[in-house]
């Protein structure tokens, strides 16, 4: 099995970045203990704060990786771009969140990637995307 973990804006800064709300843990230290969590699985990882570069990268793994995790960042609420992006590619996609948005500002509480997504995981920090892994097990 072949995964993709992709990233968009800011999630760069975790470990650094309002670690209240995300943690104190940078994903790089992270992705290094799924790898090893989940040896069996194939695990890429990429993050980009550039729309069109997080474009790019679905389209270059999405007709041919078993799966994508997609934490978009500020991008969930605002990409059309990204949505039809999503929507076009065959690689399933589950949406993951770390912190719950529903319980943060009322524009968070929009995604345009769910209607496309083959599952949303939101609000358990870091383990988001352990559970995201999972779900295609």
């Amino acid at each position: 099995m072949h995964l993709l973990i992709l990233n968009g804006p800011n999630l760069n800064l975790l470990g650094q970045r309002e670690p209240e709300v995300y943690g104190h843990q940078s994903f790089d230290s992270f992705f290094e203990e799924l790898k090893l969590k989940f040896s069996t699985i194939e695990l890429d990882y990429f993050q980009s704060n550039v729309e069109g570069e997080i474009i790019n990268k679905l389209q270059e793994v999405g007709f041919s990786y078993d799966g994508i995790i997609l934490n978009a960042g500020g991008y969930t609420h605002t990409s059309v771009a990204i949505s039809d992006c999503v929507k076009a590619i065959k690689s399933p996609v589950i949406e993951v969140h770390i912190s719950n948005t529903f319980s943060r500002e009322t524009f968070r509480h929009q995604s345009y990637i769910s209607p496309h997504a083959k599952g949303v995981i939101i609000g358990f920090g870091l383990k988001s995307y352990s559970l995201a892994i999972q779900s295609f097990l």
